[in-house]
């Protein structure tokens, strides 16, 4: 059996091999604290469980899925939207049901380029958007997200070959892996530069209902024009730890909805409709449970920020996310460093430059263990006498 050159092609999985790191690690018997996981550690709330189990029992979500996802969960959407954003949304017209983000960040360039069109990508970013790069066999240029520049991308440092040629560009605000955030003015700036460039937009929002300090993130459709040019994606796995549902939408341009839509028409129609069904109670009940997650998360960002600090290693607290973005030591490399922690620490974090070049210098830790985990952590790096 010969398999495709579209298959050899993919790029190796980042996550994937940090996973088999730790778990080989782990089967040696090591306590290790795994703290360059994205996936969630939080039960989904009892609501939207109960939601779950009262909408399997019923029959009528035994069969195929709707087209293009149901009535009640598009509807739902744009109640968040407003309620959340003050963002009108048409249901029918501006709303995509995805099998969770990830499917739709990936498919999104099978849906609107075509073979060797340019797209333009954050670095550091989200390692998998170079999945979909594979798959629709396209070019990519890389936009550095640095420091100086509050890690957004410089649209001044394009060259005019890159404007001319880029169909789609992606942003990450809250960033994975950074945790920087975005302003309605960054955003118009982005929207002013997409129609000069005749550029479409894709807002990754993955992260969008977790900001510390009551400092909420904002939605890339707030600003002006923005659905003009593009869409946001947003997903369930992260506001309600719903990561194993599978469930997220995009929402925004409506041609790139519709371009989106006809192409999961071909796919695989849409989620199981008992899903989607509690999906809509996430969106439009109580959003206590969310304020509670993004308080227990700045709990934790708390401690591990005046832990780090505490032995002398010089951070800067996370504004948004679930993940704080560290320098690692002068005399270290992301890869070095974060082996280093794992073999004599039993501390497990993610090296930057896997998140591409600009993520050099950079460890990526997340906010997923209890506060006292974190603190362990930070003391057995401490022992290391680093700082």
């Amino acid at each position: 059996m010969v398999i495709s050159e579209r298959l050899k092609n993919m790029p190796p999985h980042f996550f994937s091999k940090l996973v088999k790191n730790v778990e080989a690690a782990m089967a040696e018997g090591r306590d290790i604290i795994n703290l360059g996981r994205g996936n969630p550690d939080q039960p989904t709330p009892k609501h939207i469980i109960k939601a779950l189990q009262e909408a399997v029992e019923d029959p009528l979500t035994h069969g195929y899925a709707a087209f293009r996802g149901t009535t009640e969960l598009k509807e739902a959407v744009g109640v968040f939207y407003k309620r959340e954003y003050n963002v009108d949304i048409n249901p029918e017209t501006e709303v995509a049901i995805l099998f969770g983000t990830k499917t739709g960040l990936v498919e999104l360039p099978l849906a609107l380029m075509n073979a060797g069109e340019l797209l333009l990508l954050p670095d550091p970013g989200y390692p998998d958007y170079l999945s979909g790069v594979s798959l629709a066999d396209i070019k990519y240029d890389l936009m550095p997200l640095l420091a100086e520049n509050n890690f957004l991308p410089d649209y001044t440092a394009l060259s005019s070959e890159q404007k001319e040629q880029a169909k789609l560009m992606y942003l990450n605000y809250p960033s994975n892996p950074t945790s920087a955030t975005a302003s309605i003015p960054f955003f118009e700036e982005t929207v002013e530069f997409a129609k000069a460039s005749n550029i479409s937009v894709m807002h990754d929002f993955a992260y969008g209902a977790i900001g510390f300090e009551g400092k909420k993130p904002v939605s890339f459709l707030q600003a002006e024009g923005a659905k003009d040019v593009g869409i946001e994606m947003y997903t369930f796995s992260k506001t309600y730890n719903m990561a194993g549902w599978r469930i997220g939408f995009a929402v925004g341009n409506h041609e790139i909805i519709e371009a989106i839509n006809t192409l999961q028409d071909h796919l695989f129609i849409n989620p199981f409709p008992a899903v989607q069904r509690a999906a809509a109670v996430a969106l439009t009940s109580s959003q206590d449970s969310v304020e509670n997650l993004v308080s227990l998360y700045e709990n934790r960002r708390n401690v591990l920020i005046s832990e780090c600090k505490r032995i002398g290693w010089d951070v800067e607290a996370p504004e948004a996310s679930f993940f704080a973005w560290l320098p690692v030591p002068k005399e270290y490399s992301s890869e070095s460093f974060a082996e280093l922690l794992l073999s004599k620490a039993n501390v497990a974090v993610a090296p930057g430059n896997g998140f591409g070049s600009y993520g050099e210098g950079y460890i990526r830790v997340g906010l997923l263990e209890d506060e006292d985990r974190l603190k362990e952590a930070v003391a057995r790096i401490e022992k290391l006498n680093l700082f």
